[in-house]
């Protein structure tokens, strides 16, 4: 029998309405940016909305598939966040990890990464490190900075310790060293808390784009968010592309269309993995979040 309340009911039906809402003010641009991107210029010069193409044209993704520095710079994007997020993952991981022993200086390293969280160096700083470091123009530079994300390694800290310790001594009595205890034991048992914070990585990385502009000159270098903003916001898409593809076509598609097909295929790729890691976003945080 169901015994929930009137008032209960019409405060389910508002969420309902609002998620609705929120959901649908999500998906339409989306729906938009598609629509334009397979609409002839015809049809952009005739609608100022466009929710459907009247005629489907695929120039845009032509021009773009067809110009090596929009495949190459997603091929920049791609290392960067394939390797990006291992190196993430590693040095979090194994930090978070020797900080949950007792070693020498524990609460002081400790105390070092809550300070960062607080108070960061700034914009000159950093770059000056990375420019003594012999980064500057090098795609390293976009990953070795970054390397450890102070909150995730807290996170994933406390993670750890809410482990049993019992498993860790009897690892010890069986003969196995840290290292051992770390990656047959620890590392197996963190699986949904170490899927949440790759995909938070993978997306940060995939999304870089001030360290691009800041430490890379070369444009052979620049990740898929820099072309991205030659094409869109600078609205220079010939020059972002190459001048060589737009002379392989007639009559080169609108430059609406380019700048749409350029967005939805630089958020396709994260867009087909996050159904894959979300599931796992909630229980791998909030595993990490109960033991204080």
């Amino acid at each position: 029998m169901n015994n929930r309340t009137i008032s209960e009911k019409i405060t389910d039906g508002i969420n309902v309405v609002l998620l609705f809402v929120i959901a649908a003010s999500m998906i339409f641009p989306f729906i938009h940016i598609f629509a334009v991107s397979f609409s002839s210029l015809k049809d952009v010069l005739e609608r100022d909305l466009i929710m459907w193409p009247r005629e489907w044209v695929t120039d845009a993704y032509y021009t773009i598939l067809s110009s090596k520095n929009f495949t190459r710079s997603l091929g920049v994007t791609a290392f960067i966040t394939v390797v990006g997020t291992l190196v993430n993952l590693f040095f979090t991981a194994t930090m978070a990890y020797g900080l949950t022993r007792n070693v020498l200086g524990q609460r002081t390293i400790l105390m070092l990464v809550v300070f960062t969280i607080l108070f960061s160096a700034g914009m000159i700083p950093t770059y000056l490190v990375v420019k003594e470091t012999g980064l500057i123009n090098s795609i390293w530079a976009l990953i070795i900075p970054g390397a450890i994300s102070s909150f995730n390694l807290i996170v994933i800290r406390q993670f750890f310790l809410s482990i049993p310790n019992e498993l860790n001594e009897a690892a010890l009595i069986d003969g196995a060293n840290e290292l051992r205890t770390f990656f047959s034991i620890i590392l197996p048992l963190s699986k949904p808390s170490l899927a949440a914070f790759s995909l938070f990585y993978a997306v940060g990385h995939w999304n870089t784009y001030f360290a691009g502009i800041l430490y890379l000159s070369d444009p052979a270098k620049w990740p898929i968010q820099v072309i991205l903003r030659q094409i869109v916001i600078v609205n220079e898409p010939t020059a972002a592309l190459g001048q060589e593809v737009m002379l392989l076509m007639e009559e080169p598609p609108p430059p609406i269309t380019i700048q749409m097909a350029a967005i939805l295929l630089a958020t396709l790729p994260i867009l087909i993995v996050y159904p894959f890691l979300q599931k796992h976003f909630a229980k791998g945080v909030m595993l990490g979040s109960v033991k204080g």
